[in-house]
């Protein structure tokens, strides 16, 4: 126990004192301030870039809406077509717009063409459409003397949040279920979810990348030969795994305290301009997350606060925590099996990755599946298998997951710790001493079978 104390102290010493590492941990909060602000003053002024729309319409139906528009600007001209297709850009326009008479009132359908030397983002085009379809829609109704207030009786506004009940599994209404149960619990559910997945991604990526470098510097060294005659390989390889994960725990503790300073103070320096969040609102209601942004309508900060709070932190911390330890001890062990299999030529070892780079792959891809549906097949089977439960139980913590699941996971991960500590040992303790000769997954096979 001793030596291994020692491996886990002079690997985790040798990697924070270094330069390196004191640079990446100090800038990286720095660098993630810096693209948050550029990003965020693209986003607020690219997305103030207006197109001056020229507008031949002859039924005049478009100019006499009087539209107002913040993404295009709109002028209208009675000249002929052909001469405005020729002098539209000269006059300083971006696109010609020609929408031909309206003659029909019950038609669904109108052709309306436009002339541009570049082609249109989608963005632009779908603001044009909605801008010309709420138009035609007013001069319907007004051409068919509906009474509005008969039309707007038809619409019905329907509000789940607020007869939203939580039952549990005896049919007990819980407490406070309409809080649990609200829209905006489940946006910061899901928030909260993405975020703690994505964190056990990047880890199981970073650390155990790190571990494996490590791994092959130390046998092409040829340090290790020497280490071997004192220690266990067992004992070195889990010393190295334990160390690094101790750097690693570091640089996230340090990172969790900078990066809501720097985040802090670009939202200072961007002074909160409700404008532009509301044209980051827009653009990721384009990007597809228009259901997240209907629901976080009209929250404040207390409200965001207060459901934080209301979240089961006892439950999420700890079992977050178990499952950080877990997932990076088998992917760490995975990982320094393979950096032992290794030789000069990196190339030759990149086929003994594959295995182990697909399961956490396809455990961030299912992850985006749970958080749509938590509950799902796809979910529990992802949250209880052991190779992708580090990322998905982590994203479905915030939904209240039962505690059979949970527990259920926790004791197979711990079994898995367990055996694939036991397998990475086996191809560790031949694959470090291994050189000169070409290695694949039946050398891989012969190296498990051998005898202590």
């Amino acid at each position: 126990m001793n030596k291994l104390w020692l491996i886990i102290k002079r690997e985790y010493l040798i990697r924070v004192t270094r330069k390196s590492f004191i640079i990446t941990t100090l800038l990286t909060p720095i660098g993630i301030g810096v693209l948050a602000l550029v990003g965020g003053l693209i986003v607020a002024k690219g997305g103030q870039s207006q197109q001056k729309v020229l507008v031949k319409d002859d039924s005049e139906i478009l100019k006499s809406a009087e539209i107002t528009s913040k993404s295009n600007i709109y002028e209208f001209s009675r000249a002929p077509l052909e001469r405005l297709k020729e002098d539209y850009k000269t006059d300083g326009y971006d696109l010609l717009l020609y929408i031909p008479a309206f003659e029909n009132k019950m038609a669904t359908q109108h052709d309306v063409k436009y002339y541009s030397q570049e082609k249109l983002s989608i963005g632009t085009i779908e603001s044009i459409e909605r801008t010309l379809e709420r138009v035609f829609k007013e001069h319907k109704i007004d051409q068919s003397n509906i009474d509005r207030e008969i039309l707007e009786s038809f619409k019905m506004n329907i509000d789940l949040e607020n007869g939203a009940i939580a039952v549990g599994d005896d049919g007990e209404i819980k407490a406070g279920s309409e809080d649990t149960s609200s829209k905006l619990s489940i946006v910061i559910g899901t928030a909260l979810g993405g975020i703690m997945g994505f964190i056990m991604y990047m880890v199981i990526f970073i650390y155990g990348s790190m571990v494996m470098r490590s791994v092959m510097e130390e046998k092409i060294n040829r340090i290790v030969e020497l280490m071997i005659s004192s220690v266990k390989p067992i004992q070195l390889m889990l010393g190295k795994v334990i160390g690094v994960g101790g750097v690693g725990l570091t640089q996230l503790a340090v990172w969790l305290i900078l990066i809501p300073l720097v985040v802090t103070g670009v939202q200072l320096v961007m002074g909160g301009d409700p404008q532009d969040m509301q044209q980051l609102q827009d653009m990721a209601s384009q990007g597809g997350a228009a259901s997240l942004q209907a629901a976080s309508d009209d929250i404040d900060f207390h409200q965001v606060i207060n459901e934080f709070k209301g979240l089961n932190w006892t439950m999420i911390i700890p079992v977050f925590v178990i499952f950080f330890f877990g997932g990076y001890f088998i992917y760490s062990s995975l990982f320094a099996a393979v950096g032992s299999a290794m030789g000069d030529d990196m190339g030759e070892g990149q086929q003994l990755m594959l295995p182990i780079m697909i399961p956490v792959i396809l455990a961030f891809i299912m992850m985006q599946g749970s958080l749509q549906n938590p509950n799902g097949g796809m979910a529990v089977f992802g949250s209880l298998f052991p190779l992708t439960s580090p990322i998905i139980m982590p994203s479905r913590l915030a939904f209240d997951p039962p505690m059979w699941q949970i527990g259920l996971s926790i004791l197979l991960l711990i079994l898995s710790c367990w055996f694939f500590a036991w397998l990475a040992g086996r191809i560790y303790r031949v694959g470090i001493l291994m050189y000169g000769k070409k290695v694949n997954f039946k050398e891989v096979g012969k190296w498990i079978m051998y005898k202590s």
